[in-house]
C-alpha cells in the first residue's frame, strides 16, 4: 500500500527549520575571521610581542595568517562526512549539541594560548571539527520534511543563518576586541555559542519512516522539481556517477572567490577608504554587510532556483560574480567606496546562493534518504575552494596586492558555468531498467 503525502508540512518541520537557521548563525563565526586577521596582521611588525589589551599575543604575516583559516576550512569540509553519517543514523540532535561544544572549546583554546599555534588548534582544529559536526544536521533534517518544490528556500533559510552570523559577529567581536583584546573576543564568543547551540540542538527534529512530502494541489513545478529523483542513492552508489565529482567541482568554482573575500573584507575596505578615516578605522562595517549579503544570497538564490531551476540560478550567480571580481581591482585603486561594497555584496551574493544550491542539487540528484551523508561527500568541495585563500595571501605578501587573485577567481567562475550547464541529474540503474524492458518488449513484437 502506497503512503499518501501529508496534507501539510507538520510544525516540527518548521521548528527544525528555524532552529536549524539559529545555530547556523553561532557556527557562522568562520565569517568574521577578517576582524581577527586585522587586529593580527602586521608584515613589517611580524614575530613582534602585542601589549595593552592584547599582551601576550604576537604580530603575524598574511601568510601565517591565513593558516588557521584553512586549517578550519579543510576540516569543516573533511568533517561533514561523517556529521552527516551521525545525522542520518543518529539524528540531527547530536551532532548539533557536539559541533557547538567544540566550537566553543575551540575559542577557549586560542584564547588562552595567544599565539598562532593556539589559533591553528583552536580555530582551526576544534572550531572546524565543531563546524563540520553542527553544520552537517540542520540542512539534511530540515529538507527531509519538504518536497523539491521547496528545498532550494529551505536550504536556502537554514545555511542563511551561517552567512548571516557575520551581520552581528564583525560588530560584536570588534567590540569585544576594542574592550577586551582578542582573547576576551575568543572567550565571550565561545561561550555565548555552547548556550545557543546546546539549546537549540534539541529542537532539531527527523521525520517519520513512512513520512512523504506535501506537494502542491495542481500546482506548475520548476523543471528542478519535476526532474527531481525518485530514488534514494546510496554513498557508495554516487561515488559510480560522474556528475557527483562535477557537484564537487562547481562547489570548489563557487566557494574559492566567497572565501577569497570573506578572509580579506576588513583589508579592503582599509585599503580602498585610506583617506576616510571613517570606514578605514571601522573596517569591520564590510564584514557585517556582506554577511547580510550572504544571508540574503542564500534565501535569494535558494527561492529563484525554485523557480527557474538551479543550473540556471548557479550560471547567473557565477557569471554576474566573474566580473564583479575582474574589475575589483580597478575599484581599490580608485577608492570607490559605493562601487566597493556593490562587487563585493555580489560576491557575497553568489557565495551564499552557491551554499543553498548544493544541498538542493544533491537531494535533486540522489534522494532525500541518506542526504546527511552525500552532502558531506559533496561539501569536499566547499573544503577545496579553500586553496583560493591561501594563494591570495601568498600574492599579497610577494606582491602587496591581490589583484592576480582576483583575476584567477573570475576566471574559475566562468569555468564553473560551462561545467553547470554540462551537468544533468543522473539516472538511477531503477529508472533505466523499465527503460530497457519496455524497449525489448517493443522489440520482441517487431520481431
Amino acid at each position: 500500500m502506497s503512503v499518501q503525502p501529508a496534507a501539510k508540512v507538520p510544525m516540527k518541520g518548521w521548528i527544525t527549520t528555524f532552529a536549524g537557521t539559529t545555530i547556523n548563525l553561532c557556527l557562522g563565526i568562520l565569517y568574521a575571521w577578517s576582524i581577527w586577521k586585522k587586529a593580527l596582521v602586521d608584515v613589517d611588525r611580524a614575530g613582534e610581542v602585542m601589549t595593552g589589551a592584547n599582551a601576550g599575543w604576537t604580530y603575524l604575516t598574511n601568510a601565517q595568517a591565513a593558516t588557521p583559516f584553512a586549517i578550519c576550512v579543510i576540516l569543516f569540509a573533511v568533517l561533514m562526512i561523517p556529521g552527516g553519517r551521525i545525522q542520518d543514523k543518529f539524528g540531527p540532535k547530536v551532532g548539533a549539541t557536539a559541533g557547538g561544544l567544540f566550537l566553543a572549546l575551540g575559542c577557549v583554546v586560542a584564547a588562552l594560548m595567544k599565539s598562532q599555534l593556539g589559533l591553528i588548534i583552536g580555530f582551526g582544529i576544534l572550531g572546524g571539527t565543531g563546524m563540520g559536526l553542527g553544520y552537517a544536521a540542520p540542512t539534511p533534517a530540515a529538507l527531509k520534511w519538504f518536497g523539491p518544490h521547496k528545498r532550494g528556500l529551505i536550504a536556502g533559510t537554514v545555511v542563511a543563518g551561517y552567512g548571516g552570523a557575520a551581520i552581528y559577529i564583525g560588530g560584536l567581536g570588534q567590540y569585544f576586541i576594542d574592550h577586551y583584546g582578542i582573547s576576551g573576543s575568543f572567550f565571550a564568543l565561545g561561550g555565548i555559542f555552547a548556550v545557543v547551540t546546546i539549546l537549540c540542538g534539541q529542537l532539531l527534529f527527523t521525520p517519520p519512516k513512512d513520512y512523504v512530502p506535501p506537494m502542491p494541489a495542481n500546482a506548475k513545478l520548476s523543471a528542478a522539481a519535476q526532474d527531481s529523483t525518485k530514488h534514494d542513492w546510496t554513498p557508495k552508489e554516487i561515488f559510480k556517477s560522474w556528475q557527483f565529482y562535477a557537484l564537487v567541482l562547481m562547489f570548489t568554482i563557487s566557494t574559492q572567490s566567497g572565501l577569497l573575500i570573506i578572509a580579506n573584507a576588513a583589508g579592503l575596505l582599509k585599503k580602498a577608504a585610506a583617506d576616510v578615516p571613517f570606514f578605514a578605522a571601522n573596517a569591520w562595517i564590510l564584514v557585517s554587510f556582506g554577511g547580510l549579503i550572504n544571508a540574503s544570497g542564500r534565501v535569494g538564490t535558494g527561492f529563484y532556483s525554485d523557480k527557474i531551476g538551479r543550473v540556471n540560478a548557479y550560471c547567473l550567480n557565477c557569471a554576474i560574480s566573474a566580473g564583479c571580481m575582474f574589475i575589483l581591482p580597478y575599484v581599490i585603486a580608485e577608492q570607490n567606496i559605493v562601487l566597493l561594497f556593490l562587487v563585493v555584496g555580489v560576491a557575497y551574493w553568489q557565495y551564499g546562493g552557491g551554499l543553498s544550491l548544493m544541498p538542493s542539487f544533491t537531494a535533486d540528484f540522489y534522494g532525500s534518504k541518506y542526504l546527511g551523508f552525500n552532502y558531506g561527500l559533496v561539501f569536499m568541495g566547499w573544503g577545496m575552494g579553500f586553496f583560493m585563500t591561501s594563494l591570495g595571501g601568498t600574492i599579497e605578501d610577494l606582491t602587496g596586492s591581490l589583484r592576480w587573485a582576483f583575476y584567477m577567481s573570475a576566471g574559475l567562475l566562468m569555468l564553473g558555468v560551462l561545467i553547470a550547464y554540462l551537468t544533468n541529474r543522473p539516472k538511477h540503474a531503477e529508472e533505466k531498467a523499465p527503460v530497457m524492458a519496455k524497449t525489448m518488449v517493443t522489440e520482441k513484437a517487431v520481431d
